[in-house]
């Protein structure tokens, strides 16, 4: 609630380095319109599925698909919605009921703003591509190794063909760049590197390290031990006390709401820490929670994609599973076949 007098601090990214906003006045209509179609009583995923016209099991159950508002937003950028969703929320249009597993809800605000609608000035969530990854903080800025990088890239292709699975199961590109940054030679060393656990380490390693010493000592490279002790991995206690509650099988949405988080962003959680190399058993909770045979349809899409991108998953599926089903069965897919 403090007032700050000053347009620019000069100090913070956001005044340095001032994002472009674009135009998401349509789009803000459009979702608060929706939310008010849906009576209030959604989350935020649902409402996502509903704007774009996702005929999913639960918006046929709920017989959404016949509403006027349903797919307003088909031909909208898939990337808006989430930002107009959570800027909104920050412009008082919006607010999550915490106490009713975070469904979205208008406001005194965002039923003026639909009566009388003005410019709604929203940034782009960043896209991450192979022109702009340089900027992501999950990452080096480059390999300081190229050529090593290329050679690890190509084993990597090698193996994903030999062992028939998509090529980010081995090690992500994260992994390879800090590779080709503080040569580890050992599987000892491979494990504090970002993405690779014990599991992986052992399972995908051996040759990985050999080709690493191999480069290291053809080029008579003096190996930076000060930057390897900057790769070892540090767990949060939120993340150690997902790990305990999952090996406990207590259900996702009771370990959310004991952390006090959305359950999304604990899924944002399991994922990292996944990712990270950490292996983690949820088939408890999705046997609960889904379909054998919708886990089946996800876990063979992952098997057999050349990436793990959320929404290119969802494309590709047509619509017929929600955001969090996609998700959880790739932490599954992911722990299973990466860590």
């Amino acid at each position: 609630g403090e007032e700050y007098a000053k347009d620019n601090c000069g100090n913070c990214d956001n005044c340095l380095h001032p994002k472009v906003k674009i135009d998401g006045t349509k789009e803000l209509v459009i979702v608060l319109r929706a939310i008010k179609a849906l009576k209030e009583d959604f989350r935020q995923e649902y409402v996502i599925d509903f704007v774009k016209g996702r005929d999913t099991d639960d918006i046929r159950e709920h017989k959404h698909d016949l509403l006027v508002e349903f797919g307003e937003g088909e031909k909208c950028d898939i990337k808006m919605w989430n930002p107009v969703i959570r800027q909104a929320i920050i412009a008082g249009f919006l607010k999550k009921d915490v106490e009713n597993y975070g469904v979205l809800k208008l406001t005194s605000d965002g039923l003026e703003y639909l009566k009388h609608p003005k410019t709604f000035m929203v940034v782009k969530d960043a896209e991450f591509g192979e022109e702009e990854e340089e900027a992501s903080c999950d990452k080096p800025t480059a390999a300081l190794d190229p050529v090593l990088y290329k050679m690890l890239v190509d084993l990597r292709k090698e193996t994903s063909r030999k062992l028939g699975i998509p090529p980010y199961i081995i090690f992500q590109d994260v992994s390879l760049e800090q590779m080709a940054t503080v040569y580890p030679i050992t599987l000892d060393e491979l494990k504090n590197i970002q993405g690779v656990g014990v599991g992986k380490a052992n399972r995908y390693g051996k040759e990985f390290v050999a080709l690493i010493k191999r480069h290291c000592e053809d080029n008579d490279i003096d190996r930076p031990e000060d930057l390897r002790i900057l790769t070892v991995p540090k767990k949060s206690m939120l993340k150690v006390k997902i790990i305990q509650s999952i090996d406990r099988k207590v259900p996702l949405d009771d370990i959310a709401d004991a952390q006090s988080l959305e359950f999304e962003d604990l899924l944002t959680e399991i994922e990292t820490i996944v990712y990270s190399g950490t292996k983690l058993n949820i088939d408890y909770f999705i046997e609960d929670v889904m379909d054998d045979d919708h886990v089946d349809d996800i876990y063979d899409y992952f098997r057999e994609s050349e990436t793990d991108d959320l929404d290119t998953a969802l494309d590709e599926l047509g619509g017929d599973y929600t955001e969090d089903e996609v998700r959880l069965v790739r932490i599954k897919f992911f722990s299973e076949m990466a860590n």
